[in-house]
């Protein structure tokens, strides 16, 4: 094999140099790679600072948005000199600085169904830095086309997601997420906010798996979804399968053919007590949770969170899904039954916890 590095090169890259892991020929394989990242924002960032820094050959930067003061609380690769300025050629100009002996693309355009298969065509890792289902589909569905391997992540306020998908034949997005979820429970890290560093923590996760890919070290996050709450430090790894029911690429659902199940608070108890397995899942905020709570919730996953989160869900059971007056939880109930993936009922709690307090246990407080 051909010596590809030069003496800068071997000084810059001297501690991968000396992982067995990675060494010469590894250092190699990441020089000759391309990876195309999907968002220079929040996730992006990191995602593209450790790319270039350890000497991925050829980076692709996808985003069709200007820097913004309110950015800069997370997306750390830009500056406030940049404000107005393309995030794309930021973000090109500083990982190019950090490291100019690679190749960078910056790509200013919107990723569309139109444009995504010539985009993304050649690279070998796609990373997904965006902040919408949208634009998520649009990856999966190309990435599949193209046979490419492609790392999603997403932030929600304190809490993180990884999943690698389309690699080696494994599971792809519409696997673990059948269909987009309604408006209503697809928000914004503008609308719900986030913690500054989440997308860090995230992207560093996401630039360590396409570095395995790459260097073909190590297990990959294939079937397999990581989940962090930063607020508890918790990680979990969620494991997922293909799912040949999933939807193609140009079906869609009517979303007024499925009727909503209800349970009042009153049936509910009764069945339960008669031997009823149910699943009982709040989806209030954390703070509605620490003013009360029905005995025997299962787990609490706030609204907007639901679509990211439906693994963690069980696929087998019935689920009773609650909030304070049951306008929340219609909408998480309505969402989780259009999405054909689990085999129980999945019922709204009628009233939520006031018709829970004024029919079944009135120590449960109304707020």
């Amino acid at each position: 094999m051909d010596v590809l590095l030069d003496g800068n090169e071997t000084i810059r890259y001297s501690r991968h140099l000396n992982l067995p892991q990675v060494g010469l020929e590894g250092q190699i394989k990441l020089k000759q790679a391309s990876i195309i990242v999907v968002g220079a924002g929040g996730l992006g960032s990191p995602v593209l600072l450790y790319l270039a820094a350890v000497g991925v050959g050829k980076i692709g930067i996808i985003d069709n948005d200007v820097v913004e003061l309110s950015n800069l609380q997370r997306q750390i690769i830009h500056s406030n000199s940049k404000i107005g300025e393309s995030k794309a050629e930021s973000a090109a100009l500083r990982i190019s600085d950090l490291n100019p002996r690679i190749e960078v693309v910056p790509i200013n355009v919107r990723l569309d169904n139109k444009n995504v298969l010539d985009i993304l065509s050649g690279y070998d890792v796609v990373i997904d830095g965006t902040d919408n289902f949208e634009t998520r589909y649009i990856i999966g569905d190309a990435c599949e086309k193209l046979e490419i391997p492609w790392i999603f992540g997403s932030i929600h306020r304190f809490d993180g997601q990884v999943s690698t998908f389309n690699y080696k034949n494994g599971p792809n997005y519409r696997d673990l997420f059948p269909s987009p979820p309604p408006l209503e429970l697809a928000p914004n890290c503008e609308e719900a906010g986030v913690l500054g560093v989440l997308p860090g923590m995230i992207g560093t996760i996401q630039a360590t798996e396409s570095i395995k890919i790459i260097l073909g070290i190590g297990e990959i996050l294939r079937g397999k979804l990581l989940t962090l709450d930063a607020l508890t430090m918790e990680m979990r790894i969620l494991k997922f399968s293909a799912n040949s029911n999933s939807p193609d690429v140009d079906q869609s659902k009517n979303r007024d053919v499925l009727e909503m199940l209800e349970i009042s608070p009153v049936e509910f108890e009764n069945k339960k007590n008669n031997g009823w397995k149910v699943f009982l899942l709040d989806v209030r905020r954390g703070e509605e949770e620490e003013i009360t709570s029905i005995d025997g919730t299962d787990l609490r996953i706030e609204h907007l969170a639901i679509p990211d989160r439906v693994s963690e869900l069980p696929p087998d059971l019935d689920i009773v899904v609650y909030c304070r007056s049951g306008f929340r939880s219609a909408a998480v109930t309505r969402f989780l039954s259009e999405l054909g993936v689990f085999s129980g009922k999945i019922y709204n709690l009628r009233g939520g916890i006031h018709e829970w307090s004024d029919t079944v246990d009135d120590n449960v407080i109304k707020y």
